[in-house]
């Protein structure tokens, strides 16, 4: 009986830490990530920025491509702007679902 007892707090124990981890990487899949426009193909809905850490896609700092979600977010940008942005993992490719110009 003892032993049955302890199996149960165990599983209690179990879903009391799995709810917080699920609390803390919520707010990370919305974090902004300052960058700087590198280059922008406007025709292909891309544009190439060299950034900081992604946190929510556990990326390191480079320089990369990323397809656009909103093809006029990028039109106000030129090359050499500071952004801050949001990107997320959307079937396969990296996409920039959010940008603006850092203030």
């Amino acid at each position: 009986m003892t032993a049955g007892g302890a199996y149960a707090a165990g599983d209690q124990a179990v879903q009391q830490s799995s709810s917080p981890a699920s609390a803390q990487t919520a707010p990370e899949a919305t974090a902004m990530t300052e960058g700087e426009v590198r280059r922008i193909d406007a025709a292909n809905k891309k544009i190439t920025l060299k950034h900081g850490e992604i946190k929510n896609l556990e990326m390191p700092a480079m320089t990369m491509v990323f397809q656009v979600s909103d093809p006029a977010a990028i039109d106000k940008l030129k090359v050499g702007d500071k952004v801050r942005f949001a990107a997320e993992k959307r079937a396969g490719a990296l996409v920039v679902t959010q940008i603006e110009a850092a203030k």
